[in-house]
């Protein structure tokens, strides 16, 4: 049976009454653990008199505000301009200097007070409100007492990137999925979505210059069954989300103070948009939407003046359908040289750009596309393999296989994002019972393992640690087929790797970061979310 928090809290507020707050510690139960939390004497009840007090109507206070009337609605939650000392006051304010992530929240015979230098750091705040109070209200339903005790808390996150990724081409998840994905994001004060949207198994993005990409390529004739090469299921696979639907979830997130990062895979994993376009491949075609699962020899011809005509317009239209994103990924990984190598127009650029090995010329295509976004005022990102045959002047580098990649780009002074594949993929097995897990494409990760991760290797100076700009988690979608499965996959590991990207200062002792997951599950119970349940503590 599972443990949940009522009995908790109502042992908790016998003790209140008692004067003895030593007996619930809330630092032990709050995810990410705050940088400070002080629990004093005495406490607040929530009764039936509740106010939210942010006197600002900019685009940001309006964010806060619509989640926390929604969230606090049980309560019967009303906005006022002022305190009403008639009952318990929420007072939401953007004061101060420093981090623009940091908060301070405060519960004081006052009220509740959170401060930041910005909403967005507000924002965080109330999702660590969220987890001080009772779980009912991820449910939309009313506890039946809510009670806190004097508390301050002053917080910042560790890192100024703190990402999840998902794979919707490999499988594709609706516009209400993602949703709820990035839902999933915010309780943990995750601050990235990367959207992997094109793909060798489907094109996920519309660009109205070239309709076949969502006619052809968003759509597979069938998938292979599992890692049985040569059986396929026969059954034509496919969707996409329309430029609407796109900025749709752009704007769901923003409102969540989620920035989304788009990802447009080249000059590799190109392999949909060769099926509708076989002019922008070395051998013309004719090509077909990947069935299979794994690299595939053919992508973008680099000798093709096409190529980046197309890449470019299709840049033009994805910025327009994420203006606030700082970066476009570009992909960059897993990119054959095996058509480069016996294609004329391919060996011809390279002489004519003076180009040693096919390596510079993918140095020359990442480079070139770089120059292009750039000039829309976008930086790009790509995977570790941006760094063969020479890094680009302005990419940031997001270092999958393992740490060197990370480390490589940091001693060049550029900025890297560490998301290692033994620690941060969770398409991986979270138990080495492999029998009685769902299948998945293999490796071995727990919430232990995620959680000892350190994302600044040792060997960096403190000059070039700085370089290390956060974490992130990546879901590939090969063998997850919905929702359900992808919040297996996710949870709890997205707790322990919240806990990474956000604290400082976290815990040794990893017993202790187990012991607030008990809590967190009960969370994920009233959400409505499904999870994994080997850290689970079974009466």
């Amino acid at each position: 049976m599972r443990k949940y928090i009522f009995p908790l809290i109502v042992v908790f507020f016998l003790l209140l009454s008692c004067k003895n707050n030593q007996n619930y510690d809330f630092e032990n139960n709050i995810i990410p653990k705050p940088a400070s939390l002080e629990v004093k004497e005495g406490g607040i009840e929530i009764k039936d008199k509740l106010f939210l007090v942010l006197n600002d109507n900019s685009q940001d206070a309006n964010r806060i505000k619509d989640f926390v009337l929604k969230y606090l609605k049980p309560l019967n939650i009303k906005l006022v301009d002022e305190v009403n000392k008639e009952g318990v006051n929420i007072i939401i304010e953007k004061n101060g200097e420093g981090n623009d992530e940091s908060y301070t929240l405060d519960i004081s015979e006052e009220g509740i007070r959170i401060t930041s230098p910005t909403y967005k750091g507000a924002f965080w705040g109330v999702q660590t409100l969220r987890q001080i109070l009772p779980p009912e209200l991820e449910a939309g339903e009313r506890p039946k007492s809510v009670q806190l005790s004097y508390m301050k808390i002053e917080d910042e996150p560790r890192f100024k990137y703190r990402g999840m990724h998902l794979d919707v081409c490999r499988h594709f998840f609706t516009v209400g999925e993602v949703k709820t994905y990035i839902d999933m994001l915010a309780m943990h004060k995750f601050n990235t979505f990367h959207w992997h949207l094109t793909e060798d198994q489907g094109w996920r993005i519309e660009i109205k210059a070239f309709p076949k990409l969502t006619e052809i390529g968003s759509q597979r004739d069938e998938t292979v069954v599992k890692k049985n090469w040569g059986e396929y299921d026969g059954i034509q696979y496919g969707g996409y989300y329309t430029q609407e639907e796109i900025k749709e979830i752009v704007k769901y997130a923003e409102d969540r103070f989620i920035t989304v990062i788009p990802e447009i895979e080249m000059p590799g994993h190109s392999l949909a948009a060769l099926a509708a376009y076989p002019e922008l491949g070395c051998t013309g075609g004719p090509y077909e939407v990947g069935k299979t699962w794994g690299v595939f020899d053919d992508v973008y011809c680099a000798g093709n003046e096409q190529t980046f005509l197309f890449l470019e317009t299709v840049i033009d239209e994805v910025c327009d359908m994420f203006p606030n994103s700082p970066y476009i990924h570009i992909g960059g990984d897993e990119c054959p040289k095996t058509r480069w190598e016996t294609c004329p127009k391919c060996q011809q650029r390279m002489i004519d750009e003076g180009l040693y090995d096919e390596h510079e010329l993918q140095s020359y295509f990442v480079q070139r596309m770089e120059k292009y976004i750039n000039s829309k005022g976008k930086e790009i990102i790509g995977w570790d393999e941006i760094l063969e045959g020479g890094l680009a002047p302005n990419a940031t580098v997001m270092s999958w296989r393992g740490e060197e990649g990370g480390i490589a780009a940091a001693q060049q002074h550029h900025d890297a994002i560490m998301t290692p594949g033994g620690y941060c993929y969770f398409d991986h097995y979270q138990s080495e019972d492999q029998e009685n897990e769902p299948f998945a494409i293999g490796g071995f990760t727990n919430c232990e393992k995620i959680y000892g991760l350190n994302p600044v290797p040792e060997s960096l100076s403190e000059e070039e640690a700085q370089h290390i700009i956060g974490v992130q988690a990546n879901v590939w979608t090969e063998y997850i087929l919905d929702l359900p499965h992808i919040q297996y996959m996710v949870l709890p590991r997205m707790a322990a790797m919240s806990e990474v990207a956000w604290t400082t200062n976290r815990d040794n002792d990893y017993s202790a970061f187990k012991q607030k997951l008990q809590f967190m599950f009960t969370r994920y119970d009233k959400a409505g979310y499904n999870y994994a349940e080997h850290e689970l503590e079974k009466e």
